[in-house]
């Protein structure tokens, strides 16, 4: 018997013991997961203090209350575009991946899937490597070696698979909400609730347009909102589906950037860097309590845990489409590279990578909902590759690089996704494209 073959076998194994991820197939009915499940799964992705660190750069930038409208109306529509693709996930059973096939084709899709996937992979490594920072100026320990360790836990989370994703959501949502609860009231009493609804941002002045800050909402968790399907395939029916999704957007996303938006303001530091100590962990260590700083260690690897294994299951089912593998198989190879370059500081980068995503990302899923929607209901995989779909995300992305550079006060991500959707629904009634069948 060959290595390969001990190899599918033991792999075999482990999807007995821990279940089927249905990499490369719908998951049948009989398959899907409880309400509650699919539920912990979402509420778990975007309760973190990554969103809490988001939410101080909002109020920095726009001052408390524009920052506060930006929170609102962004994750309403992060909830109208999430809630639109995980139904058609939950429908189909299919992952993002089998649903690009569609939409892209057999062969096309593999760029929009790769491109998200890869863009996923990357904010497992910016998560961990945030993980590694903060644990290393708090507690004086090696980033290198803290890094390694997170991201090794993160990858045993993601191995159990979509199980291992509920189950970290259980431990790290209540620990969110608590301690972020605490440092809320701890930091508000230290001011009044009208300073801090007066708070004009950083050195007195708003320097973030609306449209800038509608776009670091959205493209905080553009990627994973785009392949919201990976998650929502397993809800048994779409009021399910629909209450895994708003438990993510609007509910712990929003409350995650409140808990830093509203430290912020109530606590008014100057020149204050969320990514370094002014963000709700420094805040707990900076009570030089020994059990508050065991708590809090505690609380970032759990809290950033449940981001980075999502990240990297999107990534890993991805991938294993792509690559025709496991998504158990990939999970480890991709988690090992995405460890290599946390250590190397990557997410230092983390304003510029948002303003990747808002450029790329939003016409894919805008596309796929035109295509779902209106244009093809229920259509099946039918050829290697679909142009229309191609030429559309690449208008989408134009007009969101021209106004990136032109009109910088506008939403670069809504710009893309309603120019990627327009122009796919506008290519398909055209006489031309009906008669080439693109």
């Amino acid at each position: 018997m060959s290595k390969t073959r001990n190899e599918a076998e033991a792999f075999d194994e482990v999807d007995h013991v821990l279940g089927e991820e249905y990499e490369h197939e719908p998951v049948p009915l009989a398959a899907r997961r409880s309400t509650f499940s699919v539920t912990t799964v979402w509420i778990g992705f975007p309760m973190i203090i990554t969103g809490a660190m988001t939410g101080s750069i909002l109020v920095l930038g726009m001052g408390f209350t524009n920052a506060l409208w930006a929170m609102v109306l962004g994750n309403i529509i992060m909830f109208a575009y999430v809630a639109a693709l995980g139904i058609l996930g939950t429908n189909r059973g299919m992952n993002f991946a089998l649903l690009a096939s569609v939409v892209f084709g057999r062969k096309g899709y593999m760029l929009a899937s790769g491109l998200l996937s890869t863009l996923l992979l990357g904010w497992y490594a910016v998560q961990t490597g945030i993980t590694g920072a903060l644990i290393s100026s708090a507690y004086d320990l090696n980033y290198v070696a803290m890094t390694i360790v997170a991201g090794l836990l993160y990858i045993g989370i993601t191995f159990v698979g979509v199980h291992g994703l509920h189950l970290i959501g259980l431990v790290s949502v209540p620990l969110f909400v608590v301690l972020g609860g605490w440092v809320v009231f701890d930091s508000a009493s230290t001011t009044t609730w009208e300073a801090i609804f007066a708070y004009p941002g950083n050195n007195g002045a708003a320097s973030m347009s609306m449209g800038v800050g509608l776009t670091v909402v959205i493209a905080l968790f553009i990627d994973a909102g785009t392949v919201s399907a990976d998650f929502n395939r397993w809800a048994k029916d779409t009021k399910s589906s629909l209450i895994a999704t708003f438990s993510a957007f609007p509910f712990a996303n929003l409350c995650a950037m409140l808990v830093g938006g509203i430290m912020t303001a109530a606590l008014a530091v100057p020149d204050a860097n969320p990514f370094g100590a002014d963000n709700m962990f420094g805040y707990m260590n900076a009570k030089q309590a020994t059990f508050l700083s065991l708590l809090a260690f505690l609380f970032l690897y759990c809290n950033l845990g449940s981001v980075c294994a999502h990240c990297l299951y999107n990534a890993a089912t991805g991938w294993s489409r792509i690559l025709n593998s496991r998504m158990r198989v990939l999970a480890v190879v991709l988690g090992a590279i995405g460890i290599a370059v946390a250590a190397g500081n990557v997410w230092a980068f983390f304003i510029q990578w948002l303003s990747l995503l808002g450029i790329l990302v939003p016409p894919i899923g805008a596309i796929i909902l035109v295509d779902q929607y209106i244009h093809r209901r229920n259509a099946a995989i039918d050829r290697d590759w679909r142009p229309s779909a191609f030429l559309a995300w690449g208008i989408g992305s134009l007009v969101a690089v021209i106004v990136e550079f032109y009109a910088p006060h506008l939403s670069t991500a809504i710009s893309a996704g309603l120019a990627g959707g327009i122009a796919y629904a506008v290519i398909n009634r055209a006489p031309v494209a009906a008669r080439a069948g693109v």
